[in-house]
């Protein structure tokens, strides 16, 4: 055992340096990919979330449109109703002034 710890290069030595110089850049590498990716989630994640929110604004509009149209033809029968029994009502007193 002693003989493989004296077979390892001091810490000084060349190689040993250029070794953790070469680890320290794939390490530091490795980071910036890592904050990219994390920034590009993100991003993506704001995204959707204007999308949806913007989904759920446009069924809004959708949905006050249709309750909209839904009063509106609702008043319109109502109106026609009200305007047969006024032409009912008419002809009955018609018919009435007739006799």
């Amino acid at each position: 055992m002693l003989a493989k710890f004296k077979t390892r290069p001091p810490a000084d030595d060349p190689e040993v340096l250029a070794r953790q110089v070469e680890r320290k850049a794939i390490a530091d590498a490795r980071e910036v990919r890592m904050a990219e990716r994390r920034k590009q989630r993100e991003e993506e994640a704001v995204l959707l979330a204007a999308q949806r929110l913007a989904e759920a604004a446009a069924e809004a509009a959708r949905n006050a449109e249709q309750e909209a149209a839904a009063r509106e033809a609702s008043r319109q029968e109502a109106l026609a109703k009200i305007e047969q029994k006024a032409a009912r009502d008419k002809r009955y007193a018609a018919r009435k002034a007739r006799r």
